[in-house]
């Protein structure tokens, strides 16, 4: 072979290995910023109407400015609030009054946030777990003045669930948290979903990095450690209840395993169920959850025993 010749497959591989970094560092602003640079609407939302509930609405501020839109469901003499928070894309969160409407007949009360950006709530920039905390303390900052010490318990479906256990790491007041769903990091969620639509494990393991340095640039370095997987190891010894589905099209079961596998602690209170099947949202009847015994028996077994 030619000096000519090597030089040539020289130059064309740089070009190749320089289009793939290219490419590859591209992808997750294009894939990412396309979901999450705008205001997200539902195409279905839910009136607690029609679960004869008489709700009120609220509005809420965070500490970086953003009004949220809220409704609060009383009880008399709470055993706790729960903080209902729902997803990305789905659940919106008036998607909970079934369970809001059945843990108020077990004594508990409920406050339903629509996170930033989302349906009601003001915002053009999602943040993909790493600002919401601020909506979920703002409600915890709303119980503490409206309700005489009674426990707050986050419970988020997708996105929600990232910030319920993003909210325990960072708020002690927080008592509690029942996720669904929720994904490990979104550099994790990225990779998988790049690996199980056909791309070679070789290229979604080396896209992630690009993928965290997208998310370092969009969030700031500062907040690189709220991810789920990292915030859960400051729960200590407060109760959790993290739940999917073994087959989830949408967010890999994989995920609840790396978060179980940075939980450590001898006096650890984290409760996990893993469902047969492919409902992200694991009940079989999310709107209705009184019409699924095994999940709800779940749920309340959970806040029964620790509220």
């Amino acid at each position: 072979m030619g000096r000519r010749m090597k030089l040539m497959i020289l130059v064309a591989a740089f070009v190749v290995l320089t289009g793939s970094v290219i490419i590859m560092a591209f992808l997750p602003h294009l894939a990412t910023g396309s979901v999450i640079n705008k205001h997200l609407d539902y195409e279905i939302v839910y009136d607690p109407e029609d679960w004869g509930l008489a709700a009120t609405s609220l509005t809420l501020q965070t500490q970086d400015g953003y009004q949220l839109a809220a409704w609060g469901l009383d009880v008399a003499t709470p055993r706790g609030v729960v903080i209902f928070l729902g997803g990305l894309n789905d659940p919106p969160v008036s998607a909970f009054w079934g369970h809001a409407r059945l843990l108020a007949e077990h004594g508990y009360g409920s406050l339903l946030i629509e996170l930033r950006s989302h349906g009601e709530s003001s915002g053009q920039q999602v943040y993909l777990g790493y600002a919401e905390h601020l909506d979920l303390l703002a409600g915890i900052e709303y119980v503490k003045a409206n309700y005489d010490s009674v426990p707050t318990i986050a419970f988020g479906a997708d996105l929600g669930g990232v910030v319920a256990i993003n909210g325990a790491g960072l708020y002690p007041d927080l008592a509690g948290v029942i996720s669904i769903g929720a994904f490990s990091s979104w550099a994790d969620l990225f990779a998988d979903n790049l690996y199980f639509s056909g791309a070679p494990l070789a290229l979604a393991v080396l896209e992630k990095p690009f993928v965290n340095l997208y998310i370092l640039a969009k969030f700031g370095l500062e907040n690189r450690s709220l991810t789920p997987k990292r915030q859960i190891a400051n729960l200590g010894t407060r109760p959790a209840l993290l739940m999917h589905a073994e087959d989830d099209p949408f967010v890999s079961v994989l995920n609840l395993e790396r978060i179980m596998a940075q939980h450590k602690g001898a006096d650890a209170r984290v409760e996990t169920w893993i469902r047969a099947g492919e409902d992200h949202l694991v009940s079989t009847d999310f709107l209705y959850p009184e019409n699924d015994p095994e999940y709800i028996e779940q749920v309340l077994t959970f806040l029964n025993s620790y509220f």
